[in-house]
């Protein structure tokens, strides 16, 4: 069967910035407070008419010119999102009308982590029908975040990464390892709006269309499952956290990202990051981070790269890609 390989990239920021100034004046903090506690300076935020749509159709723009392959040649387009267009249809169907895609298109809503699932559920369809596929990450949090809220009010930003994906005679995915744990459901929630608690006057009121989080719950989850997550990724490859060229990581807050490294032998220098410049941009993050690391060549063919990825659920998924293995194979437009 055809392995899967990236040929293509390409990312889209807002240009409307948020920056800790502006944050710590609302909520009446130390600029360099929430530089510590997150380790983000500044956040892109959507501005009137822009969406999770719009980003992700840029994206995804860029980066099939980057493969150099029209939309009509993409057989299938994974929309990676947490913070949908509307409740129905999927926000694919949003994205595929405005790029022209051919194929199907489906969502995936992995929270934080669907960029991440969407690569393995590609390279799981490469497998059945060799084709290209076109899978974008993209998120708008700012528009779901409750004002007051400072806790996930200093960590939000917006923004879309995408990736075309080819077939190969040997695949860049060498191991990984994915997982739920569904108990954790109450950690990071949007509580109204769905079958479970409708629309209603009551929801609207109580402001519970907004994000809610118990952020020391996703801390400690977070870097327990992703560490287990990156032991037994690395442990099914028959390699040592040394051995790692890459760790491109969820981009969601630095305390977390640190103690992951911490407590996976990782080394310091062969983490990426931009939470810095971007903040956490939710299914965003990690295909931006890896598209701006591919344009400033830091990424070398047989590098190996460790995407690690958590999110709300709370799911994870760690995926060890061999960069530039193989050879494209060819496929029937």
């Amino acid at each position: 069967m055809p392995g899967i390989g990236i040929t293509g990239w390409g990312r889209y920021l807002p240009e409307g910035r948020l920056t800790n100034a502006e944050l710590a004046a609302r909520f009446g903090v130390d600029e360099e407070w929430i530089v510590q506690r997150t380790g983000i300076r500044e956040r892109r935020v959507v501005g009137p008419g822009e969406t999770t749509a719009s980003l992700a159709v840029e994206a995804g723009r860029r980066a099939l010119a980057k493969a150099g392959l029209r939309p009509d040649q993409i057989s299938h387009l994974i929309l990676a999102s947490g913070t949908p267009e509307q409740l129905s249809p999927a926000t694919s169907a949003f994205v595929q009308r405005e790029l022209g895609t051919a194929g199907g298109a489906h969502d995936v809503n992995a929270e934080c982590a669907g960029f991440a699932y969407g690569f393995v559920v590609a390279a799981g369809l490469m497998a059945i029908d060799p084709r290209p596929i076109l899978l974008i990450g993209t998120d708008t949090h700012s528009l779901v975040v409750n004002p007051e809220d400072r806790d996930l009010g200093v960590l939000i930003g917006d923004g879309a990464g995408a990736v075309v994906l080819e077939p190969h005679d040997r695949s860049w995915l060498r191991s990984w390892d994915m997982g739920c744990d569904g108990s954790k459901v109450d950690s990071l929630r949007i509580p109204a709006g769905g079958s479970r608690m409708p629309a209603s006057e009551t929801t609207l009121r109580e402001k519970l269309h907004y994000a809610q989080i118990k952020g020391n719950e996703i801390y400690l989850n977070a870097v327990r499952f992703t560490v287990g997550s990156v032991k037994r990724t690395l442990r099914s490859a028959g390699l040592a956290p040394q051995d790692i060229d890459h760790l491109l990581p969820h981009q969601a807050n630095m305390r977390i990202v640190d103690s992951i490294l911490e407590h996976s032998g990782v080394p310091r220098e062969r983490l990426i990051t931009n939470i810095e410049y971007y903040g956490n941009t939710g299914a965003a993050s990690m295909p931006i981070a890896l598209a701006e690391a591919l344009d400033a060549g830091r990424i070398q063919r047989g590098d190996r790269v460790l995407f690690a990825a958590f999110g709300a659920g709370m799911v994870w998924l760690t995926a060890l890609v061999e960069w530039g293995a193989g050879e494209p194979t060819g496929w029937d437009s």
